[in-house]
């Protein structure tokens, strides 16, 4: 199995820590972000990853350079221009298409894309296992928690809208009955097949892709993960939190 790691934001909320290092260098506890995510990678199984870079890429390729990737197989993906999620994803395409016999008809071994800057005691083995015995497309790791943007789920879990906060007007790319809105945690597994239907180009929001696709009927599904430990850490009180986290046992890195 493979995994994207999304490590290319500029990571303004963290300043002044990302002022001369990017988000994804940014330490908890001695150990950097990335160093923490590729290690849960990891632990689960998984040797392949690409890593996605823009801000002060060349200190991140150093640090991989240095920790001889921390025996695992990381290839790098270089963004001039930041392209967000969906562009990241699509310009990484080929690391998850390669040894395919047909290239547009990719092998069906879904593949892990996981944010930089989370961190979580969510079950990634439970996940995939969800992610195959539903035939998704797509299984996006949610929670029930106060959030800026919430992706709206019907009975079985299809995702069928989204919106910003608790009052905006909802978009609704399918309509059914009794949607619950859960916030999105960053932790995504994927089906090959979703490369060969992104059509947006350049810079794009991967979720503004499953909007489409949900809205067209494909099984983009919520794994719930209520009772795992999760923390964005988008800002140094996250970080100073996390860290406590860490140190008192709640999560492991």
């Amino acid at each position: 199995m493979k995994a994207m790691v999304l490590a290319a934001g500029l990571g303004t909320r963290l300043r002044p820590l990302t002022d001369d290092r990017p988000k994804a260098l940014v330490e908890v506890d001695g150990r950097t972000l990335l160093e923490i995510t590729l290690s849960r990678l990891r632990a689960f199984g998984i040797h392949d990853v690409i890593v996605n870079v823009h801000h002060f890429a060349d200190k991140v390729i150093a640090f991989l350079n240095q920790q001889e990737n921390f025996g695992m197989r990381i290839e790098v993906s270089r963004e001039d221009v930041l392209l967000d999620t969906g562009g990241g994803l699509k310009k990484a395409a080929w690391f998850f298409l390669e040894h395919s016999d047909v290239p547009a008809k990719p092998k069906e071994e879904p593949f892990l894309l996981h944010n930089v800057d989370v961190v979580s005691t969510i079950d990634l083995q439970r996940m995939v296992q969800f992610h195959r015995d539903n035939q998704a497309l797509v299984t996006l790791a949610v929670q029930q928690r106060e959030a800026s943007r919430y992706l709206l789920f019907d009975a079985q879990l299809q995702l069928r809208g989204r919106r910003v906060g608790r009052e905006a007007k909802p978009e609704i790319v399918r309509a059914a009955p009794n949607m619950q809105a859960l916030a999105f945690s960053g932790i995504h597994v994927i089906s090959p097949r979703l490369l060969t239907l992104m059509k947006e180009e350049g810079i794009f929001s991967i979720i503004d892709s499953y909007l489409r696709l949900a809205g067209s009927g494909e099984k983009i599904i919520a794994f719930r993960a209520d009772d795992s430990y999760w923390r964005d850490l988008g800002k140094p009180a996250d970080l100073q939190q996390a860290t406590r986290d860490l140190q008192q046992g709640v999560f492991s890195a």
